[in-house]
This record gives C-alpha cells, structure tokens and sequence, in this order.
C-alpha cells in the first residue's frame, strides 16, 4: 500500500565488509539521523541492534529454531512483510 514514504531498504550481507568500508560510506548507507532502523534477520538477532540502533528495532529468531513449513515459520517469527510494515509505522509514528 503507498502512504507517500520514500523508505531505502539496504542488504547487508557481510557486517565485516561493511565495517571496513570508509566512514563516509557507511554515513551514506546507514546515516547517524536516520533513528527509524529495522534490521530483519531470518536467524539470531544477536549483533543487529548495532545496526538497527537504540530507537530502531530487530525482528529475528529469540528462539532456538522450529520445525514446520517455512512459509508457517515466517508467519510464526514475524518474516513476513505484513510483520516489517506494522515495525516500520510504529517506528515511524514514534516522533
């Protein structure tokens, strides 16, 4: 659904590549200003809050694993874009 919000989405595959990049660079992917932070890991969260930040939020695994169909599993963990829209606005109505 449009709600007229230019939102980046940045993949971060490699927290040791992205740490040895410039200051510069890393101000232009994650900017100090930008509070309003969700990091989406289909695994632990452990370590992502350094990224999502204080005001942002992490939607992960606090659990040791399931069994089950993955597409029951995402649901289940909040994996679903539904789950990351609902994060985003109440990050964003926050301010």
């Amino acid at each position: 659904m449009a709600e007229g919000r230019n939102v980046p989405v940045v993949s971060m595959p490699a927290w040791r590549i992205f740490e040895t990049q410039s200051a510069d660079y890393r101000e232009g992917v994650l900017p100090a200003k930008v509070k309003a932070r969700i990091a989406v890991e289909q695994a632990s969260t452990f370590g992502w809050a350094q990224y999502a930040g204080h005001d942002g939020k992490v939607i992960g695994m606090k659990t040791f694993g399931a069994s089950a169909p993955l597409k029951e599993l995402q649901k289940k963990f909040g994996f679903t874009a539904d789950a990351v829209l609902t994060a985003a606005r109440e990050l964003l109505n926050k301010k």
